[in-house]
């Protein structure tokens, strides 16, 4: 009889991981997690893992301690003598920082490459990537799953004469990939960031007048480039604007800002819980079926080509 995989989630990742073993008829897996007075971090697995294929779900996102809490649950798994390790990790934390763009700095989205690597992770499956080159951080296998899917079929056929945007020249292949499933023209916002968590909207390239408008991206932080986007979009004659955004971080008074925006809809995945009632404006879309059906490929060592395939052209 085939062994089914563990599952196993961290802290910042449960509601997540029992949408995950729903779709897979799973109960997830039982681990005490416990602090020291200090705030010490201790992981213990409750029941039997020796020799299992095991999956540790867990988000990277502030506070470090998510970032710490993974790894030493992968380096406890690892002692309990685990076949496989995979590292589940639904939104990848410190990847902003993934190469050396001024003296002096770090390169954050390696070093957690490293850590997980080392930590003792055979395999890593994440979402949208901050930046897709940070897969050659790693020496070990890599899947890199894309949320397209989960937003597209809220778009499709339901607006016309859409176009979809991206909020900076970075996510160009992201939302080409996004165009062509939804069969919709394509515009660019050239911006210029002066400094950290603030974006200065210059210039559209493309036609946005009397059109429907969809703005993608990876992740939202503060808000502040996607209100600008909408508020530059609105004054060069865009209709209904709507956002698909993978990874709502929603930092400060990111929140308020979408919701007094002229956006008319974000949509976010739950790739990172909520901290906060959303209101009517931003509509939460589960990734936990792409994410089950990532972790079952991969333990029955089928191809999940299919499920991280996009636009290559």
């Amino acid at each position: 009889m085939e062994q089914q995989p563990l599952i196993f989630s961290g802290t910042s990742s449960k509601d997540l991981t029992g949408k995950i073993c729903n779709h897979l008829n799973l109960s997830p897996g039982t681990i005490d997690f416990r602090r020291f007075s200090d705030g010490e971090i201790w992981v213990k697995f409750i029941e039997n893992i020796r020799g299992r294929d095991v999956f540790i779900v867990q988000s990277t996102h502030p506070p470090a301690e998510n970032l710490m809490e993974l790894l030493i649950t992968i380096d406890a798994a690892k002692r309990a003598s685990a076949t496989r390790v995979t590292a589940v990790m639904p939104y990848f934390g410190y990847a902003r920082q993934d190469r050396k763009d001024q003296p002096r700095v770090a390169i954050t989205a390696k070093l957690v490459a490293n850590l997980i690597t080392k930590a003792g992770a055979d395999r890593v499956i994440t979402m949208d990537l901050h930046a897709a080159q940070i897969q050659g951080f790693f020496d070990i296998p890599f899947d890199h799953l894309y949320a397209s899917p989960a937003f597209t079929n809220v778009f499709k056929d339901k607006l016309q004469n859409l176009v979809v945007v991206s909020p900076d020249m970075g996510g160009i292949k992201l939302a080409r990939s996004y165009a062509k499933r939804l069969d919709a023209g394509l515009v660019v916002i050239d911006k210029r960031r002066p400094k950290h968590n603030l974006a200065e909207t210059m210039n559209i390239i493309g036609e946005v007048e009397g059109k429907n408008v969809l703005i993608v991206d990876d992740l939202i932080d503060t808000a502040g480039t996607f209100v600008n986007a909408v508020k530059a979009l609105k004054e060069r004659g865009a209709l209904e604007i709507y956002g698909a955004v993978t990874h709502p971080l929603l930092s400060g008074d990111a929140i308020s800002r979408v919701t007094d925006s002229q956006l008319t809809k974000l949509y976010v995945t739950d790739s990172i819980p909520l901290k906060h009632d959303a209101g009517g404006k931003i509509i939460v879309r589960s990734a936990s079926d792409l994410f089950a059906q990532a972790i079952i490929r991969s333990h029955r060592n089928e191809s999940i080509s299919s499920l991280f395939e996009i636009d290559k052209n």
